[in-house]
């Protein structure tokens, strides 16, 4: 008897619809599956084996043939055990039923309990895009399934569970997905900017780059506070629309790093790999492509201490996710994007010592040292950098200073005001900030009066701007204007935005 069943692979992000083909016949007994299935889904096989005994079934006699269709996609993880051992106890006749409209996914242990499986909601999404109609997911894993809505989620706790529902001895009731239970949580900010003594001018300059979505590179001695601040950034940032939440819900989900009591990611990411990290971890990668830092900071901020200290070929390779907001990682097989459109925040030392032009203590680094220390950063890199700010050392009148700074939520209002008016211009074109507009819409968006252009004009050439430094600079000015609650992009908000590009010659 020939049974079908539907299940998911994930490729990238995206579901891919898989049929579970299980045939019985006659033959030397035995298990068997095709369809390029790894070692993982090979060994199913005993799983379900284990499973349906423990669950009060009955391995059947014969041979049993496994086909996951289509052949040509790699079938990877244990997400088609619960196909297949439902596949076989209705190919053996020891459960009718009718699932082609279902989706059946999860883990198997050998007492027949389900476990949870990475990457629901992108198989939710499929099953809704393929009009089936009921899905069957782990217990666990059933309130992020019910985000998908068009489909009808059923927790299956264990395979025995299950079979009985299919019997109609028990019933499993579907869940609904309830948006509101998953609330904006208490601010999780590490620091607040009340708490940073100094540094105003890094403090605005951390506001501009939330407000618009601008990369920021702080470059001054230890001690500085330059971490201190980078880790205040999520204390200022807005909080993320529902659009938002499910684009990053879906990456983590797929790396196997949400929580079964986080289904929703309402928080916007703070990522702070260690300059160790190789490149596969940054930018994504294995022999099945899964999300890296880059994009696990999607939709919030990936932030780079000691940035020289990162391998010079790791770092390259921020080069054209900064510019497209996407990483692209190519196989013999094909080529996977991984969205990953955030907010780059960098620290460094401007020498090996971290003194050079500290008014206290003295460099112990030769001309060459640091030449060659600024130089594992490339001039391409620092060009996609919008801010370039000097933090310096701290005097102790500024540490003894015991009135109350502005706290983060007074800075965030004003973040959240300006990022209202860039959501209402960019309204259904694709775009989220300021830093995401082309060369089309700085240019519509964008308009300079007389003296704002002749200051461009000048900073264009005593700088040596790149084209692409000139465009940033203009978004960079729009978005001084959009704090400002500005129509238009004054020869101030010019000014301002020209003081953020580094002091030396642009390369």
């Amino acid at each position: 008897m020939l049974t079908k069943v539907n299940s998911c692979a994930v490729v990238g992000l995206d579901g891919v619809l898989i049929e579970v083909e299980v045939d019985r016949g006659e033959g030397q007994p035995g298990v068997v599956i095709v369809g390029l299935p790894d070692t993982a889904v090979q060994e199913s096989r005993e799983r379900v084996r284990s499973a349906i005994r423990n669950s009060g079934g009955k391995v059947p006699h014969g041979r049993i043939t496994i086909n996951l269709a289509p052949a040509d996609i790699r079938k990877a993880g244990p997400t088609y055990d619960l196909p297949i051992a439902i596949g076989v106890l209705i190919a053996s006749g020891q459960v009718l039923a009718d699932l082609h409209d279902a989706l059946v996914v999860g883990e198997l242990s050998l007492d027949g309990d389900v476990r949870h499986t990475p990457g629901i909601i992108s198989m939710m999404s499929m099953a809704a895009e393929q009009g089936l109609r009921r899905a069957f997911v782990p217990a666990e894993d059933v309130r992020e399934a019910a985000l998908i809505h068009g489909v009808d989620v059923y927790p299956v706790s264990s395979l025995a569970a299950f079979v009985d529902h299919l019997r109609g001895d028990m019933s499993i009731s579907p869940v609904d997905g309830d948006f509101a239970a998953y609330a904006m949580p208490e601010d999780t900010a590490l620091t607040d900017f009340a708490d940073i003594k100094g540094q105003e001018h890094v403090k605005r300059g951390l506001e501009v780059a939330a407000a618009g979505g601008h990369n920021l590179l702080m470059s001054g001695p230890p001690g500085s506070g330059k971490t201190l601040l980078a880790r205040s950034m999520p204390g200022i940032l807005p909080p993320m629309s529902l659009e938002e939440s499910l684009e990053v819900t879906r990456i983590y989900s797929v790396r196997g790093m949400l929580p079964p009591e986080t289904p929703l990611v309402r928080q916007r990411p703070f990522r702070a790999p260690h300059h160790t990290t190789s490149h596969a971890g940054l930018v994504g990668g294995g022999t099945h492509p899964r999300p890296g830092e880059i994009s696990l900071a999607h939709r919030g901020v990936l932030f780079l201490d000691e940035l020289p200290e990162f391998n010079l070929q790791t770092l390259e390779v921020l080069r054209q996710p900064l510019e497209d907001h996407k990483v692209t990682i190519a196989r013999a097989s094909g080529s996977i994007q991984f969205p990953a459109n955030l907010s780059l925040i960098a620290a460094m030392n401007p020498c090996p010592c971290g003194f050079y032009g500290d008014p206290v203590r003295e460099c112990r680094c030769s001309p060459l040292q640091i030449a060659r220390y600024q130089k594992r950063i490339s001039g391409p890199l620092l060009d996609r950098i919008d801010i370039h700010l000097e933090v310096p050392r701290i005097e102790y009148e500024q540490l003894a200073d015991r009135r109350p700074g502005e706290k983060s939520a007074e800075v965030r209002s004003r973040v959240e005001a300006a990022r209202a008016i860039q959501e209402k211009r960019y309204h259904g074109t694709g775009r989220y900030t300021n830093a995401d507009m082309g060369p089309r819409e700085v240019q519509r968006y964008v308009q300079l009066d007389t003296q704002g252009e002749q200051l461009i004009r000048m900073a264009v050439r005593q700088l040596n701007l790149s084209a692409r430094a000139y465009h940033r600079v203009l978004k960079l000015s729009r978005t001084i204007a959009d704090l400002a609650a500005s129509d238009a992009v004054l020869p101030g908000h010019v000014a301002e935005a020209l003081q953020y590009r580094p002091k030396q010659t642009e390369t």
